[in-house]
């Protein structure tokens, strides 16, 4: 199993000033945390792209560029691309360029993702949510089977091509595309029968109830005529690392100030301490606990899902830049190497 990490790049609001942390401040930490990620053996680091002040990044793979800089090994993605708003070309050529930087390391995860401000603010209609996904995704797909070569497309949503080169190559022979997932059956669909990784992101409830979405993947990609012998399915979950079970304790009042901004524009309830510690039990969706709780936790899941990639994301809050490095330090060193070593 590949193990990971993910962040947002979010923006931690100082409850005495009421500022966002600057962007530059974030970014300086960020690229300490991947380099040490890469550090520590970790095998994926994947960012995401929003549209909002309390989110930094808004490129993944201009950051992922500069996080390639400072990393040797480990695999640099997106988590996620929002393919709806985006242009397929450019990011065929934004992860090429990323891929000849890092030579090899580079992937996209596209998806549709959680939030809508991208969609008014490059000119697309809400109207065309799906159809959108679905149009630029055969596009992009189209790309990377030709290599960027010889491309003619006809659009609907998209632009059409002729004859198009698009330049530069990317390193590997092929740039690999995950499809993330939240709940939706007709997208988990549509991964499996175009053979494509699939990452499913459980960022709350009970985790067993994915299993007959992951159940419906897979036998879907072996309908599909795919060699399940290459399927790769991957789990995203809400993660810290602390070197006793206390940091539960000390993570929340970072996690509960997030989750209750966020829910703010979508009018949930003031998140509360009883519903964390429920989702971090063995049988919730956290993974915010000493390094044994969390490996058992991670074992326990592959034993249902089977997953070829665990990625935990760490960054919900903008927690303290110690805490996190810790939180990497542990994940690296004291739960990846029971987890390899336990799946051997």
């Amino acid at each position: 199993m590949e193990l990971g990490i993910s962040m947002f790049g979010d923006l931690r609001l100082d409850p005495q000033t009421q500022q966002l942390k600057a962007p530059h401040q974030r970014f300086t930490e960020m690229l300490e945390q991947v380099k040490l990620a890469d550090e520590v053996g970790l095998d994926v680091f994947e960012m995401g792209e929003h549209h909002r002040a309390d989110y930094s990044v808004t490129n993944p793979q201009l950051f992922l560029s500069a996080a390639a800089a400072v990393t040797k090994n480990i695999k640099l993605g997106s988590a996620v691309t929002v393919l709806s708003s985006s242009d397929p070309v450019r990011l065929f050529e934004d992860f090429s360029m990323l891929d000849q930087i890092s030579k090899g390391r580079a992937h996209i995860m596209a998806g549709r993702g959680s939030f809508i401000e991208s969609f008014p603010l490059f000119g697309f209609s809400l109207d065309n949510y799906d159809a959108l996904f679905e149009d630029k995704l055969m596009l992009l797909l189209d790309l990377i089977d030709k290599n960027g070569t010889d491309i003619n497309w006809n659009g609907r949503l998209t632009q059409s091509l002729q004859n198009v080169n698009l330049y530069p190559k990317p390193f590997q022979d092929k740039l690999p595309v995950w499809i993330a997932v939240g709940g939706t059956p007709a997208s988990v669909l549509r991964a499996a029968r175009l053979g494509l990784p699939i990452m499913f992101a459980i960022i709350g409830g009970m985790p067993i109830n994915f299993k007959p979405l992951v159940d419906y993947y897979k036998e879907n990609y072996l309908a599909a005529g795919h060699d399940i012998a290459k399927i790769q399915l991957g789990i995203n979950s809400h993660t810290f690392v602390g070197a006793t079970s206390s940091i539960k304790d000390e993570y929340f009042p970072f996690y509960a100030a997030q989750m209750d901004h966020i829910g703010k524009d979508r009018g949930w309830a003031p998140f509360s301490k009883e519903v964390f510690l429920n989702t971090t039990r063995p049988e919730g969706a956290y993974f915010m606990n000493e390094p044994n709780v969390v490996v058992d936790k991670i074992l326990q899941q592959h034993e249902w899902f089977g997953h070829t990639r665990f990625v935990g994301q760490m960054d919900v809050g903008d927690p303290d830049h110690n805490m996190l490095m810790k939180s990497i330090e542990l994940f690296g060193t004291k739960v990846a190497p029971e987890v390899r070593k336990a799946l051997r």
